[in-house]
């Protein structure tokens, strides 16, 4: 597993939501020994290594976002002697392991918030997270105007009078990273899990940990007027201070043999921001969520693509380029909208227009080439290769994440990309859980999930799922694909084209009208037929030159 440049400049990284991937002993939930089970699987896709979702002990009020004990697998995904065989068998086949990390906040339960409750107001135990007298005559109001990511006011008042903050669920209680216990404590969280063998880490709201010590109210926003987007001070995202957490991380990767990396989750409001979490010295690459973001236009996306790779490579980063992920809506599912909408860091998508799947499907097959050549790496989430859709319609009584009840129920949450993936068989569990179970799955999956699976497109040379897997192998034997430099060339307006060397052209048409290819030897891949050299609306096309 070694290379002359590290790995995670060009690493394809397949990101495994751990419930909903594959389980192993019948309960309904994915688990460690599910995930081991479809190894091979993830090996005869080409991908390069796993980033998987938290599974440390958590009462699972936001599905492990909440820890309880970050050196213990929960009951529901196995033990750690479960991760440390998983971890070894990974290895065996090329892949690489990076566990998410969250560090912004803890579970309510885990022993040092208890320790906090029970010490009582003005203790040291409570200055490991962030507590504060409330407003008002009785200290009745709030101690600002910060309001929680699932919705409703950041704190929660206690018995004694005092309140403390949760940037997101009140089960989630943020932490004082003021407070040098809290950096040891993450430091030597880290060294547990590396000598267990672990490649590097997702960092979760990785923006998020550094709060204004003044904690002062939130200002409005400035209408949108149009213009180009500048950054604002925020009272609890982005500030500067984070970059020296991650400067003390990185040293502690260094400890250890090999090439450790960390991937950021940072939404940050322009791409010189997101690029300061991977100068030299910090972390070593950061999800590219304004691609994510962009709508289905070539200007929009060439526009994400030279601002990105302008800012990264000033700071001599590569881009990490991703569609999709357990936060957001299946991008088959927006790109089945006539208009996608772009959408507002830190605001939930909301989807413009009937659904067209056909249209989606189409699109998604066009976009997953355009983000495999561009220079970097990928980021692919559990079923972007099945193209499977968002599932919109999950009944109410179903519906699990904190969004659902913290908005009122006005916000169906991200529920809808989780749904257990499907890997064989007509009617569910697909191969989910094994055969013999009773156990139906943690979230129920459509009747129409069987025409998605693993084994109905293994060998069906048009299905997104043989596409994704020969993009990958052409993508691993080709010296131009992966981290280096592109060149764009003249084409017509809605109409991405551009060459890398050696000898590689990818084209994406956006335009309402078929498009002539350039000049080439052959067509390495398509995402659709090319009929008399015209490449189709929403199809993309990879040429040797």
């Amino acid at each position: 597993m070694s290379s002359t440049t590290p790995w995670w400049r060009s690493a394809v990284i397949y990101q495994v939501y751990i419930r909903s991937f594959a389980d192993g002993n019948g309960d309904g939930v994915g688990d460690i020994a599910g995930l081991r089970s479809r190894l091979p699987y993830l090996k005869s896709l080409g991908v390069d290594a796993l980033w998987i979702n938290p599974w440390y002990q958590s009462p699972m009020a936001d599905g492990g976002y909440d820890v309880a004990d970050f050196r213990a697998i929960d009951p529901l995904f196995g033990t750690v002697a479960d991760a440390e065989q998983l971890i070894e068998e990974a290895h065996r086949h090329q892949i690489r392991v990076i566990p998410d990390i969250v560090p912004n906040h803890t579970s309510d339960q885990h022993v040092w918030f208890q320790a906090a409750l029970a010490a009582g107001s003005g203790s040291p135990e409570r200055e490991r997270y962030v507590f504060r007298p409330g407003r008002g005559p009785d200290g009745a109001e709030p101690p600002n105007n910060w309001v929680s990511c699932f919705g409703g006011p950041a704190w929660t008042r206690l018995p004694d009078g005092e309140w403390y903050l949760h940037l997101y669920a009140p089960e989630q209680p943020d932490l004082n990273w003021q407070h040098p216990d809290v950096h040891a404590e993450f430091e030597s969280i880290l060294r547990f899990w590396f000598s267990r063998g672990v490649d590097g880490f997702r960092i979760d709201v990785a923006h998020g940990l550094v709060k204004d010590p003044e904690l002062p109210d939130l200002r409005p926003e400035p209408a949108d007027e149009g213009t180009a987007r500048g950054h604002v001070e925020h009272p609890h995202w982005d500030r500067d201070e984070v970059h020296d957490i991650y400067r003390a991380w990185r040293k502690v990767a260094h400890e250890f043999p090999g090439d450790r990396a960390f991937v950021a989750e940072a939404w940050a409001d322009t791409p010189e921001r997101l690029a300061a979490y991977v100068r030299p010295g910090g972390l070593h690459t950061a999800f590219n969520f304004d691609f994510l973001m962009a709508s289905w236009n070539a200007k929009d996306l060439r526009t994400v693509i030279d601002d990105s790779l302008a800012m990264l490579s000033a700071v001599g980063a590569p881009a990490t380029w991703v569609l999709s992920n357990h936060d957001v809506m299946r991008h088959t599912s927006r790109y089945a909208r006539q208009t996608v909408a772009r959408w507002v860091p830190n605001e939930r998508y909301q989807p413009e227009g009937p659904v067209d799947l056909e249209l989606g499907t189409r699109r998604a097959r066009a976009a997953a080439m355009l983000m495999l050549a561009l220079p970097g790496g990928a980021y692919i989430y559990q079923g972007d290769e099945l193209g499977l859709p968002e599932v919109e319609d999950l009944p109410e009584t179903v519906l699990q994440d904190p969004f659902w009840e913290r908005s009122g129920h006005t916000d169906r949450g991200r529920d809808g990309c989780r749904v257990p993936i499907p890997w064989s068989g007509t009617t569910a569990p697909f191969g989910f859980s094994p055969e013999d179970t009773s156990a139906e799955p943690w979230l129920p999956q459509p009747a129409n999930w069987g025409e998605h699976s693993v084994q109905t497109q293994t060998g069906d040379e048009t299905s997104m799922l043989e596409l994704y897997r020969t993009a990958l192998r052409l993508r691993r034997g080709n010296p131009a694909l992966g981290d280096g430099s592109m060149t764009w060339l003249d084409a017509p307006a809605g109409v991405l084209a551009f060459r890398r060397d050696p000898g590689f052209v990818c084209v994406v048409n956006l335009s309402g009208e078929p498009y002539r290819l350039p000049d080439h030897t052959s067509i390495l891949l398509s995402s659709g037929p090319v009929e008399d050299g015209l490449l189709a609306t929403d199809h993309a096309v990879w040429l040797a030159v």
